[in-house]
């Protein structure tokens, strides 16, 4: 059985190869992005992960990024990244550029035609023409990656934990936030961040089903830690990402997110649940706050304190660590380097990362597998 922290990531739906739908019965022709000649309703979704140098593109992709540029010599052109769920890619629009700069937004799903080449050892797309598409033309399984680990399972398994937690305040707390349907949608659809580690539905249950399940298991093995109060931190030290992110097309971070973060969000999020409970010692909102504050670990990395309790310190190793292997998963499965098991240093790490090609491989197969959720 693969290891768990190599979880499998899917789309919402089963089927390697998506499909565009624009209007039209399968295997119509017509009019092409551009307006001249035509292009093949039914195309075969082109995952950006498969994309080689010297690929014909024609398919949907999201734009995550225009910007609108100028050449040495002044000429204008467009900037772009695309992407879908299997990673993201630059392209450049070199003509027709006063056509098509005002015809679609970030976020929106295009229609691309073009060609893939390298540049500067990444791959780029030249895009030859474009259109924006209608919500109804796209599949949004091709855009949005998900969990791999059946969320339901994943769901079950925290809850289970933390019916471990004896004490009757934290208790309470945790169930006050397990008990709200409207949090706990959020809490199994977020991601766990934009790019970092755990990017797709469903990732902010994962990691912090991950994070609950290690730290029980140092518990067990440093008796000095208050159980209840560490395994309580787990559990809600990133629930701001629910406020942080906004995923409904692309993931990116709401206006909330950029001005406050996911540890401000968090804290409050804890803070007015903690007022709603009647006699919650205020020490223990104190240190269990603090823990939640603190687990970036310093303050370059976006905490406001650095970790002053046994429970905060743990917190903040086992976070960094099942961030840390996660993102290793992402660097190797994006990496795109052949039959190399060594990855460029164009990642998270900034160094290059070994990964033998069995593991790199069983890394691709989990992100290839489909399972209806």
């Amino acid at each position: 059985m693969r290891s768990r922290r190599f979880s499998a990531v899917h789309s919402a739906s089963s089927g390697s190869a998506r499909r565009l739908h624009p209007q039209g019965e399968s295997g119509e022709r017509k009019e092409d992005i551009t307006g001249e000649g035509t292009w093949e309703v039914g195309l075969p979704k082109q995952l950006i992960k498969d994309l080689e140098p010297g690929v014909e593109v024609k398919s949907a992709f999201i734009v995550s990024r225009k910007e609108l540029r100028k050449t040495k010599a002044g000429a204008p052109y467009l900037a772009l990244e695309l992407a879908d769920k299997s990673g993201k890619v630059d392209a450049r629009l070199w003509d027709g550029v006063s056509r098509y700069k005002d015809a679609f937004s970030e976020r929106d799903y295009v229609a691309v035609s073009g060609r893939a080449e390298k540049y500067r050892d990444q791959l780029q797309v030249v895009v030859s023409s474009l259109r924006r598409c209608r919500d109804e033309e796209v599949d949004t399984a091709d855009f949005l990656r998900v969990v791999g680990t059946d969320r339901a399972e994943l769901e079950g398994e925290l809850r289970q934990a933390l019916e471990e937690v004896r004490n009757l305040h934290l208790k309470s707390l945790l169930l006050a936030f397990l008990d709200d349907p409207e949090f706990m949608r959020g809490f199994t659809t977020a991601p766990a961040a934009k790019n970092y580690h755990h990017p797709y539905l469903g990732g902010l249950l994962e990691h912090t089903a991950t994070t609950v399940r290690i730290c029980r298991m140092i518990c067990d093995l440093y008796p000095d830690i208050d159980r209840d109060l560490l395994i309580t931190a787990a559990a809600l030290h990133d629930i701001g990402k629910i406020q942080e992110l906004e995923y409904e097309r692309a993931i990116d971070f709401s206006d909330a997110g950029r001005f406050l973060g996911h540890l401000l969000l968090s804290d409050e999020m804890v803070r007015e649940r903690i007022a709603t409970l009647p006699a919650f010692p205020e020490d223990l909102a104190l240190r269990l706050r603090h823990a939640v504050l603190s687990h970036h670990g310093e303050l370059e990395w976006g905490s406001p304190k650095r970790p002053k309790t046994l429970e905060a310190i743990v917190l903040h190793h086992v976070d960094n660590l099942d961030a840390k292997v996660n993102s290793f998963r992402e660097v190797v499965v994006r990496s795109g380097n052949g039959d190399s098991p060594w990855t460029d240093m164009r990642n998270l790490f900034k160094r290059p990362l070994y990964a033998p090609r069995a593991l790199s491989q069983e890394m691709e197969l989990d992100l290839e597998e489909d399972v209806p959720r």
